[in-house]
């Protein structure tokens, strides 16, 4: 069993497709398929059943997996330990970031970190603030950073400065003309809100019960996936919505949206790593820029 199969078996795993997961890991999908038969055959057990044009794991693959995940950490650490020597000459820093802090908060500091460092390369993947959490948690990604509030006691979490945040509608809203001012006026207007587990959901919600509000009281004619769906729905006409001024700037600057005058307090973003792991020297000079 080599490290390369281990990575194939769990690109191949999460994504229950061999043609993406060749696509993914730059190989020809005979040699994807071929890995994952080279590891069924030395070990005598099945990892994969085939259910129509898709493949999943069977029993023995979802216990493998975890197990293998584990082993691919370890063996990456100690690359990261290796690159610590090297000077970070070269190396790989994986990041994980919910949605606001991966399109508009993070980019510009992953863009100075490659101009002080080359060599090294710099993978983000996007997710919400509870899928960010399990990445790092399950160390498949060497920092986090997320807008909500995560509670796991394998994590350490430091708070950095955020954004600030704005209840904003189309220009025919009536808010545009007359904020809400009271409890009553928010249950008024339908809201459109990001996904649970996201971040900028988990805002509106605290906005909600400051005021006394749950969120059965409130009406939420979507729940989109997207800040980009929730803007467009929002300057749609759709409802209201509370969302970072990273996210509605231009927007608001194009008159597409107007900002209604709301108190909302500015919030901080929160930076995940495993307590267990090594914290790389390339990961300490992305923390200070972050910071």
């Amino acid at each position: 069993m080599t490290l390369e199969q281990l990575r194939i078996f769990i690109a191949v795993a999460e994504r229950e497709h061999v043609t993406q997961a060749a696509a993914y890991l730059n190989l020809t999908q005979s040699a994807t398929s071929a890995a994952i038969a080279a590891l069924e055959e030395r070990h005598a057990v099945r990892l994969f059943d085939r259910v129509g044009r898709r493949i999943v794991l069977t029993d023995a693959g979802r216990l493998f997996l975890g197990e293998a995940r584990a082993v691919l950490a370890r063996a990456e650490q100690a690359t990261r330990l290796l690159g610590d020597l090297a000077g970070l000459k070269r190396g790989t820093l994986r990041l994980a970031a919910s949605q606001t802090v991966a399109n508009y908060w993070l980019p510009p500091l992953m863009q100075k970190f490659h101009v002080a460092h080359p060599g090294f390369v710099l993978e983000l993947v996007p997710a919400n603030t509870v899928d960010v959490a399990r990445m790092v948690h399950a160390a498949t990604v060497d920092l986090g950073f997320v807008e909500g509030e995560i509670t796991d006691s394998a994590l350490s979490i430091q708070s950095v400065p955020g954004d600030r945040l704005a209840l904003v509608v189309a220009p025919g809203h009536v808010w545009a003309n007359r904020p809400p001012t009271r409890a009553a006026d928010l249950k008024s207007s339908p809201w459109v809100l990001r996904e649970i587990g996201s971040g900028t959901r988990a805002v509106c919600e605290n906005v909600f019960a400051q005021r006394g509000l749950g969120i059965g009281e409130i009406d939420v004619a979507f729940e989109l996936p997207s800040n980009e769906a929730v803007r467009v729905a929002v300057e749609s006409g759709a409802g209201a919505t509370i969302m970072s001024m990273l996210v509605v700037a231009q927007s608001i600057d194009a008159g597409r949206l107007v900002a209604v005058a709301f108190d909302i307090a500015p919030r901080q973003f929160h930076v995940l790593r495993h307590k267990e792991r090594h914290l790389s020297v390339a990961e300490q000079r992305f923390l200070e820029l972050v910071q």
